[in-house]
């Protein structure tokens, strides 16, 4: 099994920033991969980001590009999300996951509530 546990969420201004992080641990050979995705009232869950841990290569959603960040520590078995310029758009629920590759995430952490008030 995969465990995965957010930390990071809150409460935050428009305009403002927060770091999401989260923590890995279990089936090693599963978790080439770790990205973000999440889920506002009313809608379904969203992509925002990926990263692979050989190379480095990383994704985004077109909603958050030039202003969020992945970036993992493959040592700590961390991702982090750095999330910069946020708007009330960005509200929602943020689910780390991670997989073998940046398009099939299929272990979930809990989440982490992110609310960006205007």
């Amino acid at each position: 099994q995969v465990q995965l546990v957010e930390s990071g969420g809150g409460l935050v201004q428009a305009g403002g920033s927060l770091r999401l992080s989260c923590v890995a641990s279990g089936r090693t050979f599963s978790r080439s991969a770790m990205g973000w995705f999440r889920q506002a009232p009313g809608k379904e869950r969203e992509f925002v980001a990926a990263i692979s841990w050989s190379g480095g290569l990383t994704r985004y959603a077109d909603s958050v590009k030039g202003r969020f960040t992945i970036a993992g520590d493959n040592a700590k078995n961390t991702v982090y999300l750095q999330m910069n310029s946020l708007k009330p758009e960005d509200t929602a629920v943020y689910y780390c996951a991670t997989g073998p590759t940046t398009t099939f995430l299929n272990y979930w952490g809990q989440g982490t509530q992110v609310t960006v008030s205007s």
